[in-house]
C-alpha cells in the first residue's frame, strides 16, 4: 500500500472532497444528499438550499415542501428532505446548532451512518477517525488487493490497517480521483494506469 499511496499522491496533488460547503453544516447536508446522487447534482442543489435555508434553525423550520422540492434531483428526496431537516432541528435542539465533533454523536442524528459521520468528521473538523468508503474505494481497494471484501466497513477496516491514520481521510479522494481519472468500473484505462505494475488486475 505503502508505493501506492505515494504513487497515488504525486499523480492526485489536488484530491480533496468534491462537496462545496462552507461549513461543518452545509458539508453534513451535502453528505447526506449524495446518498445515490452525484456530487455534480448535489452541487447544484445546494446552493438554492442553503440560499433558502441559510442555518441549522431556518432549515429545522423550513416547510417539508419547500425542502422536497428543492432537493427533488438527488433522489430519494422525501426522505432526504425528513432526515436533513430532522438532522438539522436536532442540532438545534441539542448541539446549540454545532455540528458535533464525535462518531457517537454524529450517527445519532437522523439519517447519519458511518459513511456520512467520516466525511463530515475528516474535511470538516480534520479528525481522521476512520475511512470513507464510497463505490469507488471499495472498487478499486479490491482490484488492488487491499481487501476481498464487500462490505464497506470491512473494507474501511482493511485500510485503516494499511493506511496511516494522518492519511486515512485523504486516501478515500485518492481512491475517488483515481477511480474517475482511470480506473472506472466498466472501462478501467489499465495502459495508462501508472499502478499497472502493482495492481493484481494485470498480473
Amino acid at each position: 500500500m505503502s508505493t501506492a499511496l505515494r504513487a497515488l499522491k504525486k499523480n492526485y496533488p489536488d484530491a480533496h472532497c468534491a462537496l462545496i460547503h462552507e461549513n461543518s453544516w452545509q458539508l453534513l447536508i451535502a453528505t447526506m444528499l449524495s446518498a445515490q446522487c452525484t456530487d455534480d447534482m448535489v452541487n447544484k442543489v445546494t446552493p438554492v438550499l442553503f440560499e433558502a435555508y441559510t442555518t441549522p434553525e431556518a432549515l429545522g423550520g423550513a416547510p417539508i415542501g419547500s425542502v422536497e422540492k428543492i432537493v427533488r434531483p438527488t433522489g430519494f428526496y422525501k426522505n432526504k428532505a425528513r432526515a436533513i431537516k430532522q438532522t438539522s432541528q436536532d442540532l438545534v435542539d441539542r448541539y446549540k446548532s454545532e455540528v458535533p465533533r464525535t462518531m457517537e454523536e454524529l450517527i445519532e442524528l437522523r439519517g447519519v451512518g458511518r459513511k456520512t459521520a467520516n466525511v463530515v468528521l475528516g474535511n470538516a473538523f480534520n479528525i481522521n477517525f476512520g475511512v470513507v468508503v464510497d463505490t469507488h474505494v471499495g472498487r478499486l481497494s479490491r482490484r488492488m488487493g487491499f481487501t476481498a471484501e464487500k462490505d464497506p466497513i470491512k473494507v474501511e477496516q482493511d485500510l485503516m490497517g494499511l493506511v496511516p491514520q494522518e492519511d486515512w481521510t485523504l486516501i478515500s479522494h485518492l481512491f475517488i480521483s483515481h477511480g474517475r481519472a482511470l480506473c472506472s468500473a466498466r472501462k478501467p484505462l489499465c495502459d495508462q494506469c501508472f499502478l499497472k505494475r502493482s495492481c493484481p488486475k494485470n498480473l
